[in-house]
């Protein structure tokens, strides 16, 4: 009896690439090529240099948690499976990363930060010519609010200075995207005398005495969610570093890596999970063998979905790259099927 002629057959009869694997999908998850990610052109990092700058001062953090949480992000993102899942934006370059120490700002630990203080921290920083070590051009600085601290979008700075905002009484956030909302942190970037500075902020992710939660908590132990939420904004900033210019009125040929909804390597994986978010941030064996660390799994073209480490890059066929080109046409991408 003659065999039907399924697409996988003819995929790999056309093409001679075996058919795309969903052994590399997070588990739960389904196949969601509509949200694979476009490359817009703009710039990417491939050769990444990050620090944590810890607000608040030494009297707002326990040591462990700093130690932890450096040790753990410096880790991720230069573990081998974990970096051959992002690869495969870079093509034949291949990703680095470097951390840099990590330093506790001085000051009163803050109530409530907003992205305008965010930015104004990170432009008085660079006034004061703290940054100078630094290759600015691919350095993301990382800013981590301690523990009860709550972060909002706001764009305005919260008080003429630094010193001001630390030291005055809670604003009203109700009317703002806040971490009480289900923030985490967020990246960006500034432009200062014709200097472009990179940034990006993670909440103190937990459960608050009165039972609400602060932030997004995935991981019993804070200090993980911290880690979580900067391993998601440091792969956002590698693979879509100038996304700030577009959202404030810049063209889209200023984007990386942003999928046709909108969405960046490490959104659409956590608005998949929902509720679960065990299904896409949960600890992962490391490629060395010691250990494991909490991460969120970031969306990988490759498996059309959350992508779970791989001991090597995964690759793009042909055919998949023209399926992608064809779902960027509305009525014809409506007629690519749903599962490949």
């Amino acid at each position: 009896m003659k065999r039907p002629k399924t697409l996988k057959r003819i995929v790999e009869r056309s093409f001679h690439v075996p058919y795309p694997s969903r052994l590399l999908l997070a588990p739960g998850m389904k196949p969601t090529p509509a949200h694979n990610l476009i490359n817009y052109g703009g710039k990417t990092i491939s050769d990444l240099c990050f620090t944590t700058l810890y607000i608040g001062g030494p009297e707002s953090w326990k040591a462990s948690d700093t130690i932890n949480i450096d040790q753990a992000i410096a880790t991720a993102m230069s573990d081998r499976n974990l970096n051959n899942v992002m690869q495969q934006y870079f093509g034949s370059t291949p990703i680095t990363s470097t951390f840099a120490p990590s330093r506790e700002l001085p000051g009163p630990k803050p109530t409530t930060f907003s992205q305008g203080d965010v930015e104004k921290l990170t432009a008085d920083l660079y006034a004061a010519d703290a940054l100078a070590a630094f290759d600015l051009t691919r350095t993301v600085f990382c800013f981590v609010l301690p523990s009860g601290s709550i972060l909002t979008t706001d764009a305005a700075p919260s008080g003429p200075d630094l010193k001001a905002f630390l030291s005055r009484s809670p604003v009203q956030i109700e009317d703002k995207v806040s971490s009480l909302e289900g923030l985490g942190g967020y990246h960006g970037s500034i432009h200062v005398g014709g200097v472009t500075l990179y940034y990006a902020i993670a909440v103190y992710s937990e459960v608050l005495p009165d039972g609400t939660q602060n932030g997004i908590v995935a991981f019993a132990t804070p200090w993980k969610n911290v880690v979580a939420t900067l391993y998601h904004e440091l792969n956002e900033a590698r693979t879509d570093p100038d996304v700030e210019d577009a959202i404030n009125g810049g063209s889209t040929n200023v984007l990386g890596w942003m999928s046709a909804q909108g969405e960046e390597c490490g959104d659409f994986p956590v608005f998949e999970a929902g509720a679960v978010l065990s299904e896409v941030m949960f600890e992962v064996p490391l490629s060395n063998g010691r250990g494991t660390v909490p991460v969120q799994l970031m969306y990988s073209n490759a498996d059309r979905g959350p992508g779970m480490p791989i001991a090597a890059p995964p690759t793009i066929s042909r055919w998949q790259r023209f399926l992608e080109w064809l779902r960027n046409f509305p009525l014809i991408g409506k007629l690519v099927p749903a599962g490949i």
